[in-house]
């Protein structure tokens, strides 16, 4: 019993210093990234045009096409990957071909961004011939995101008890209506957990786009053309830390980073917190 206590003891602190650990490096990457960058964030380096040769340009473009692209990104993979996964979920048998799905899945959201964008490059950008352009990217980031998004949304509504389906189905509820009523509400935290980690990786991708955006931006701002140009914040953040020519490149740079983390912390606040609300109420309703 004695060595069995002082397992579970020794275990428990383990764990709680593996966490803090944790923390504490988290905390004191954000504390470099925004004590450099926050101090060179204003208005006008938001809203500001880039400047290649002259001091004081801004990132209002870059910025904008982020959320352009990953506006679309999301538009074209949120059906498609998770009406995959409610196929996958409800629907399909278990056969080889499911298995064989399943297993596509999994390999394919282990793959390297860069290859994604080479053969977005290949499909989009020669074959199809958008060119480098902000749909490029944005399809191109579709399919990044759907091997997540498809295993996520299986995954969280096979977490759902069985009961509830049974229950719903008992009661004389349809499969959709079982579905949209019960199965969805229930797995809602999880699909927004999914659905956040899809669009932070959206946001702060750079090696996928590179090979379909492009780097460069629109003369017109903001510029809804999805077949212009699309370079991103991120991708701005990299060439003004490796190739610019502006005597500020190195501020640039690290604005551009802190106001990247504070969008990717932004964001995952605006999702997380408005479908824990909308989660309770569905939840509370069908109570």
């Amino acid at each position: 019993m004695k060595i069995a206590h002082w397992t579970d003891r020794l275990a428990t602190l383990f764990f709680w210093l593996s966490g803090l650990v944790i923390i504490v490096i988290l905390a004191a990457f954000l504390v470099k990234i925004l004590g450099d960058g926050v101090p060179h964030l204003s208005w006008s380096f938001l809203t500001g045009r880039p400047s290649e040769v002259r001091a004081g340009g801004g990132v209002g473009p870059f910025l904008f096409n982020s959320f352009y692209i990953l506006f679309l990104s999301l538009l074209f993979s949120l059906p498609i990957g998770i009406g995959s996964g409610i196929y996958l979920a409800v629907y399909a048998k278990k056969n080889k071909f499911t298995d064989l799905v399943r297993v596509s899945v999994e390999a394919l959201s282990s793959v390297p961004s860069i290859v994604f964008g080479l053969f977005g490059a290949l499909l989009f950008v020669s074959l199809l011939g958008f060119r480098f352009s902000i749909l490029s990217g944005a399809l191109t980031l579709s399919l990044l995101n759907l091997p997540v998004l498809v295993r996520v949304t299986e995954e969280s509504l096979r977490a759902v008890p069985e009961s509830y389906w049974e229950a719903s189905l008992a009661l004389g509820s349809t499969r959709w209506q079982a579905i949209r009523k019960v199965l969805l509400p229930s797995a809602l935290p999880g699909l927004i957990t999914g659905v956040t980690l899809v669009a932070g990786r959206a946001l702060g991708e750079t090696a996928l786009l590179i090979y379909t955006a492009g780097l460069s931006v629109s003369r017109n701002f903001p510029d809804l053309n999805p077949m212009s140009m699309g370079g991103t914040l991120s991708l701005h953040l990299w060439y003004a830390g490796t190739s610019s020519l502006a005597p500020d490149a190195e501020q640039i740079a690290q604005a551009s980073a802190a106001l990247l983390v504070l969008i990717v912390l932004f964001f995952n606040l605006l999702i997380t917190i408005p479908g824990r609300i909308v989660q309770k109420r569905l939840s509370g309703g069908n109570h």
